[in-house]
């Protein structure tokens, strides 16, 4: 039987909080290298604080959305190529820019590294990573900061409700009551609830402990969110 295949989002504030948490990202790496028998990874990296400064550097500047955009999409790719050095991979290779190079390299490689593919309003590396999941047909596991969904923002709210199960549409209620801007603080952006929604791609949201994504992989149970 041919190995599961997962796209996974791994959030910029994991990366690179403000430095590079060097900490969480071996861990990250040694729960999948564990798992990498059973499946093959498909990774997409957020761009982090590196993505906001350069973001809130051109806003101060009056650069448009764009612009801001294309800086946070250079952000992602630089984290994503970094994290395939951290792995070990051959720097030559570099990181694929559209999904159907995903596709082929999936033929050789059991763990892909990419960021933003390509300019699109409205959109961060989550919808990326949602699109490769509909592309391929696999389910979705974001890692972010916080623990899984909340009715509201955990970091801005003391009575923030975590949800451990949610439907797509009370999912979506969520995240389209926050507005859509570059470097947005959200379970996903806009565009990759609209991909979720059309495509019924079954969804996890884990924050940083990497014991919870190894007992999600291992078909224990762990500590998220699960929407379907």
């Amino acid at each position: 039987m041919g190995k599961k295949l997962i796209v996974l989002s791994l959030g910029g504030s994991l990366i690179i909080p403000d430095d590079i948490d060097l900490n969480f990202l071996r861990k990250f790496r040694q729960v999948i290298l564990n798992n990498a028998s059973k499946y093959k990874f498909v990774i997409v990296c957020g761009g982090g604080s590196i993505a906001r400064k350069y973001i809130n550097a051109l806003k101060e500047e009056n650069k448009n959305n764009y612009i801001q955009s294309l800086a946070g999409i250079s952000a992602t790719r630089m984290n994503a190529r970094f994290m395939s050095y951290l792995f070990n991979f051959d720097p030559e290779k570099g990181i694929p820019h559209d999904m159907q190079d995903v596709k082929n390299l999936l033929k050789t490689r059991d763990i892909i590294f990419c960021g933003a593919l390509r300019y699109a309003p409205n959109q961060t590396s989550d919808a990326t990573a949602v699109k490769l999941a509909a592309f391929l047909g696999t389910p979705f596991i974001n890692l972010t900061n916080v623990k899984g969904l909340y009715d509201k923002n955990p970091k801005e709210a003391k009575n923030a409700k975590f949800i451990p199960r949610a439907s797509i549409s009370e999912f979506a209620k969520i995240v389209f009551s926050i507005p859509s801007r570059p470097g947005m603080h959200a379970p996903v952006d806009h565009t990759a609830m609209e991909i979720i929604k059309k495509h019924n791609i079954r969804t996890y949201i884990l924050g940083k402990d990497t014991k919870q994504l190894n007992n999600l992989l291992k078909g224990k149970s762990f500590i998220g969110t699960i929407i379907e």
